[in-house]
């Protein structure tokens, strides 16, 4: 039954069809011809799965990163990471990676950031005489960070679907997002050099001028701030920050910033129902596959068959590894944490993993999907932006795929920079 569920599960994405459906679809024969499960069970699982409390979490967050959007933070943020970094060599590079840290306190998707950035810095970096395929590369590969900065959706997700504390996940994802930051900046810098693009900014910035950038800037830059002091204190739960900051949000552009006009509220209301109605979707839908694989013992299965090729840890994770990759390349991001992570989770913590940080790892693998062919949703979001060809991406993103392979072997050798803030703070 699980070959079969997988067959069609591949013919329904091969037909073209979006892949929430392809995941309802799959599940059809489980319930129609176990005969003993009755087909209102399926409806019944698909209601279930949206019946949480900390699921409640995604749509609070959604929204508030839309509303600070609409206030005009964004362009408060390019500004201050222009003057951060902007006279360093590659100097709009630098300031779309550093504008993705920054980022991923309000957006908390990659694809989101990806879009925003390219828009709105893409034109400038090809005026400035970078090589489309570059500039791509460097907008598509900075926008991962936002998947390890609170609030990201990937990490509410993977919390949700694995039972781990969102609020720890949170804490985990700093420190390593701050490197990645650091990693990506420094490959960018080095193909600057070589390459020779100069900085965007002739000097550093006078102090004053940073400062006065810094004030215009803080009400974004303390979103992420005020959910750690909140997870550390206890003062509230993941949803109920949610729940806060887009108070919090509302407050800042109509009070502070005063553009949050009516007009621009309904807009960002419109976006978020639409990004929700896609995430829920496939959480419905996963909801009911999830349910089938696991009366089929696909996790058992799968745990046997790891087991039968290796019972190192390293070896386990390796495997894992693969598998996430592998299916990053055909399967979106939420869709990839709904179904494959409550597969491979067990086998991982059974193997002595922590599930804090492999749950900032696996994020972070998933997303890495997202950057290549054929399904890579951030990829073609960039190229489609700057019209750059696949294969131009591809060559020009060598180098950034040398630094990210950095980058995780650091991660995954070093469990302090994922656990050291949730054990600390909590």
């Amino acid at each position: 039954m699980l070959l079969l569920i997988g067959a069609l599960f591949a013919l329904f994405l091969f037909l073209g069809q979006p892949v929430a459906f392809a995941l309802g679809l799959a599940a059809i024969p489980v319930f129609v011809f176990s005969g003993t499960m009755p087909p209102s069970v399926a409806i019944q699982k698909m209601v279930s799965a949206t019946q949480s409390f900390p699921l409640l979490a995604v749509p609070f967050f959604i929204l508030a990163g839309n509303l600070m959007n609409a206030s005009g933070i964004t362009e408060r943020l390019v500004g201050f990471s222009r003057l951060l970094t902007g006279w360093i060599a590659g100097g709009l590079a630098q300031v779309s990676i550093v504008l993705s840290f920054m980022m991923g306190g309000i957006s908390g998707s990659a694809v989101a950031d990806a879009a925003m950035e390219s828009r709105l810095l893409g034109p400038s970096m090809l005026r400035q005489g970078y090589a489309p395929a570059t500039a791509a590369a460097i907008l598509a590969f900075g926008s991962i960070i936002t998947a390890t900065i609170p609030p990201s959706i990937g990490l509410i997700l993977f919390g949700f679907i694995n039972e781990v504390s969102i609020g720890r996940l949170f804490l985990a994802g700093i420190l390593p997002g701050a490197l990645l930051t650091a990693v990506l900046m420094l490959a960018a810098w080095i193909v600057a050099k070589r390459r020779g693009y100069v900085p965007d900014l002739a000097a550093p910035p006078k102090a004053r001028d940073l400062w006065a950038s810094f004030r215009e800037s803080v009400w974004a830059l303390m979103f992420p701030v005020i959910l750690i002091v909140g997870f550390r204190f206890g003062i509230f739960t993941a949803t109920e920050a949610g729940a806060f900051l887009v108070f919090y949000a509302a407050f800042i552009g109509r009070v502070i910033y005063r553009e949050l006009t009516l007009a621009r509220m309904r807009a960002a209301l419109e976006d978020t129902v639409q990004d929700l109605g896609m995430i829920m979707l496939l959480i419905m839908m996963a909801g009911v596959l999830g349910y089938a694989i696991t009366l089929e013992r696909a996790p058992q299965h799968s745990a046997e068959a790891v087991t039968a090729l290796t019972s190192d840890p390293v070896g386990v994770l390796a495997l894992v590894v693969l598998v996430l990759v592998i299916s990053g390349m055909f399967l979106e991001g939420a869709a990839n944490i709904l179904l494959v992570t409550p597969i491979v989770m067990p086998m991982l913590v059974q193997a002595g993993w922590d599930p804090i940080h492999m749950g900032v790892l696996m994020v972070l693998l998933i997303n890495l999907g997202g950057l290549t062919p054929p399904v890579g949703v951030i990829m073609f979001t960039v190229c489609g932006v700057l019209g750059v060809k696949t294969g131009a991406y591809a060559r020009a993103s060598l180098p950034f795929f040398l630094a990210l392979a950095i980058f995780f072997v650091v991660l995954t050798a070093v469990p302090w920079l994922s656990t050291y803030l949730p054990r600390t703070l909590m």
